[in-house]
């Protein structure tokens, strides 16, 4: 009788600790599934932080900013692909080639691309014979505008009143202004100015490429504007 009693006991003491060991792998199982969950929600949740402060930085706004007209063109194959901009590392200016037209015209001829399907073409910015700036593309998207460097500038289309693609004050003064915004925005100074002649050889922007001083004196007014706004937003 003795034995068959510590037999008995014996069983009951490991089925208890089977059960014991059962419990405590579920717990291990439960701890394993429910952490793997709130680092999988502490992902996601950052991730949906990053993507609005990435959002967020288009529409920024800083001391000093220009005023802009904002009329971006409809995601399309020939003048906004969508492409993310993942690094900004210089501003192109260029010229419209189409004296006396407006930046609304211009804007508007990226726009037709789309159903005209003869080539692609586009601009982050236009600026107007009356100083007016109109954004076609975010500065957190690509433009076609610069050859190989669409990857990692942004792009300033200018219009001009003649031929000889000088600029009026008016334009002049908005170009100075928004790409020394743009500099100060996004950590550039006027070293990281060029034109599109600096990329491709292309007789662009045409009276900058053929007066050498004007060039030098744009990019000189750009680094003033651009000190003069980091000062103001520090």
């Amino acid at each position: 009788m003795r034995n068959s009693r510590r037999i008995s006991d014996s069983r009951r003491k490991r089925r208890k600790q089977l059960v014991r060991r059962g419990v405590i792998l579920i717990g291990i199982v439960c701890l394993g599934i429910g952490g793997f969950t709130l680092v999988r929600e502490k992902i996601a949740s950052s991730g949906e932080r990053g993507a609005i402060t990435a959002q967020k930085m288009e529409e920024e706004e800083w001391v000093g900013a220009p005023s802009l007209d904002v009329q971006l063109l409809d995601v399309n194959e020939y003048s906004r692909p969508g492409t993310p901009l993942k690094e900004i590392k210089g501003i192109v200016i260029h010229y419209v080639g189409n004296p006396g037209t407006s930046a609304k015209a211009n804007r508007d001829y990226f726009q037709r691309l789309k159903d005209a399907h003869t080539t692609k073409a586009s601009s982050h910015f236009v600026v107007g014979l009356d100083g007016e700036i109109v954004q076609c593309i975010p500065s957190t998207e690509i433009s076609y505008a610069s050859n190989e460097r669409n990857k990692d500038t942004l792009s300033i289309e200018c219009c001009h009143p003649d031929e000889t693609g000088k600029f009026n004050e008016a334009t002049y003064q908005s170009m100075v202004n928004l790409t020394g915004w743009l500099c100060a925005r996004f950590g550039l100074d006027s070293q990281d100015v060029i034109r599109h002649y600096d990329v491709t050889g292309k007789i662009c922007p045409k009276y900058f490429v053929e007066h050498e001083d004007a060039w030098e004196q744009f990019k000189s007014d750009v680094q003033t504007k651009a000190e003069e706004i980091k000062k103001m937003n520090h």
